[in-house]
């Protein structure tokens, strides 16, 4: 009996390290955490929806086009197209004028490399819409683990063109990413 169960325990730990990584190597830090803390960045689940809050600030940002494809970007690009957490370390302010995914991967994470052909095909079939990037949580330690606190990969965080965003951790498939994309970024 102890054997079954240490079986089916042993089963379930290798079936969640398939849908997300742990990102041990983001350093800890308090750069612009308030930023985040205080807005509480949802999680969403399956069941539940983002919950989106009235942006108090326009976008600053000019129009920025990824023209149909996920744009690989350092932390500079992130302050000077989404969010400049050293400018507005109390309130998230978005710079961009439409809503916007961003991939927190790494490149030796394996549900990482499973995200990213779907990314693709989103940032295609959103080409104009949706803004994509995505960031490699070793190159960009700072802000994956000291603004955003990410500390599984991948991480997809969502941003509305107003109101607060959201991150999801774990892998999802392309018809999920799809619904939250429709309800909470395009109001469809």
């Amino acid at each position: 009996m102890k054997r079954n169960i240490l079986s089916l325990v042993a089963a379930g730990l290798v079936l969640c390290s398939f849908s997300s990584c742990n990102n041990t190597n983001a350093e800890e830090s308090n750069i612009a955490t308030a930023a985040i803390e205080e807005s509480a960045t949802p999680v969403i689940s399956n069941d539940e929806s983002i919950e989106l809050v009235s942006s108090t600030e326009a976008s600053t940002n000019g129009e920025v086009d990824n023209n149909g494809l996920v744009k690989k970007i350092n932390t500079e690009t992130f302050v000077a197209e989404i969010f400049d957490y050293k400018a507005n370390p109390q309130a998230w302010v978005y710079k961009g004028t439409k809503p916007a995914i961003v991939d927190f991967y790494a490149d030796w994470c394996g549900p990482c490399k499973k995200v990213a052909p779907i990314m693709d095909e989103l940032a295609k079939e959103f080409k104009g819409e949706i803004n994509f990037y995505k960031i490699n949580t070793d190159d960009e330690k700072e802000l994956s683990g000291g603004v955003f606190g990410i500390r599984s990969i991948p991480s997809i965080l969502f941003i509305p063109v107003e109101g607060q965003p959201a991150m999801q951790p774990g892998l999802m498939t392309k018809e999920q990413y799809v619904e939250i994309i429709n309800t909470n970024l395009l109001k469809k």
